[in-house]
């Protein structure tokens, strides 16, 4: 039997010969067997992007409330414990360990991927705690995620846009309709897009669930000072911005806070828990500025919507003399999109290969943004500058190396080029 977390990680790598294997039969066979179950609210969020900032706002929110929260978050930077926090903290790697021999005991013969085996495990270390409330951000779509053996008392869905599209579909409807099987009958469903496909609408519908969508039922407004949310029911006003930057924030808290409305007569809360949990408010690599010269902006935006946000967000910055973009991504993403996006932005390019391997190397980054140059619409700077590194810390290195003290530098794509910079902290330039 593993003895340590690693040891354990490693066991779970090796149990399925597929790293993702769409369906919910083994996890409900083991929730069953395990006894998995939450005595007290339970809110599960997916969507394309957003997840996280949403789950974090609802979180802090909630802990500012006074309320004990657990929160099942992914993926991770450095460590894996990173992915259960209890009230606001990440849990001890060791306190993980006997629920792993749990669910290896529970098992059988039953071929558990990666996902599903540190899914269960995570639940079962939230599930022992005395809590008040329980966040699951979902993984891979929603309907066939591990996750999703769990029934919701109300589900999130932010924005939708074209990803994983070998798992969830050709186009925003497929994926709208995967990620839509998280709602439950007669329960909260809370949709954060302003451009919410029909076929969320729909399934609502057809299930009885309480559908909730901004625009219709829930809003916000604001000016450069301040902003305010309403409900059906409720209102906060003067509220502060969130402390997480970036252009799509007000729809992720707006999202959160109609979490809150559905779930008034459980978990009611004050304007001031609203105010200060959106304040103190805490994400790694969403639009994270480090303070330091030259500036550093870590982002791990890794598909066209994303990467979108990320250039409108740049381009609010003010001027820099030179923007360097230290970039590594899963070779399944939409490079070409996300090249044109950030061309246009970008002065020095420093690709990097990943440990994954799943991941694109450096070489065939640097082959693909070459293969655009001269093509309409695809408009780097002059003076365009390109480089290949083994790893994102050496990239990072030689971008400060090459950058003044006015400069820019973006470290964005993959969890695992972001984790590269942050594995022995926040970098300091």
């Amino acid at each position: 039997m593993p003895k340590t977390l690693p040891e354990w990680l490693d066991h779970c790598l090796a149990l399925h010969p597929k790293e993702i294997d769409m369906t919910l039969a083994r996890t409900i066979a083991l929730r069953d067997r395990l006894g998995l179950k939450f005595k007290v609210p339970v809110v599960m969020v997916a969507g394309t992007n957003g997840k996280g900032s949403t789950c974090s706002m609802i979180e802090m929110i909630a802990l500012q409330a006074g309320y004990r929260v657990g929160l099942y978050i992914k993926p991770h930077f450095v460590h894996f414990e990173e992915r259960c926090r209890i009230n606001g903290a990440s849990v001890a790697a060791e306190s993980l360990l006997p629920h792993f021999e749990a669910v290896e005991a529970a098992r059988g013969d039953v071929a558990l991927t990666f996902f599903e085996f540190t899914t269960l495990a995570i639940m079962l270390r939230l599930a022992e705690e005395p809590l008040d409330l329980v966040i699951l951000e979902v993984g891979l779509g929603g309907r066939l995620d591990a996750v999703n053996a769990i029934d919701a008392d109300c589900s999130v869905i932010t924005s939708i846009d074209l990803d994983h599209m070998d798992y969830l579909g050709p186009d925003r409807e497929s994926i709208g309709l995967e990620k839509a099987q998280i709602m439950r009958t007669g329960r909260p469903a809370i949709v954060s897009d302003p451009m919410a496909p029909q076929s969320i609408i729909d399934h609502a519908r057809e299930i009885g669930a309480d559908l909730r969508l901004i625009g219709r039922d829930f809003n916000y407004s604001g000016d450069r000072q301040q902003w305010s949310w309403g409900g059906r029911e409720r209102r906060f006003n003067a509220l502060a911005y969130p402390a997480l930057r970036g252009a799509n924030q007000l729809l992720n808290a707006s999202g959160a806070l109609a979490v809150f409305e559905a779930l008034f007569d459980r978990l009611p809360i004050s304007a001031q828990a609203v105010r200060s949990g959106l304040a103190m408010v805490e994400l790694p690599g969403r639009f994270q500025i480090v303070p330091g010269q030259p500036a550093l902006v870590l982002d791990v935006a890794h598909n066209p919507h994303a990467v979108a946000a990320l250039a409108q967000n740049l381009d609010q910055m003010g001027y820099f003399p030179c923007t360097h973009a230290v970039f590594g991504v899963m070779a399944d993403k939409d490079i070409v999109s996300i090249f044109k996006r950030m061309a246009p932005l970008v002065d020095r390019w420093y690709f990097t290969d990943l440990e994954i391997p799943r991941a694109a190397t450096a070489a065939q980054l640097d082959q693909q943004f070459q293969a655009l140059q001269g093509l309409e619409g695809f408009k780097p700077p002059p003076g365009l500058r390109l480089s290949r590194h083994a790893d994102p810390q050496s990239a990072l290195d030689a971008a400060a190396a090459e950058a003044t003290p006015a400069d820019r530098i973006v470290v964005f794509g993959s969890f695992h080029t972001v984790g590269g910079v942050l594995k022995n902290g926040v970098p300091r330039l």
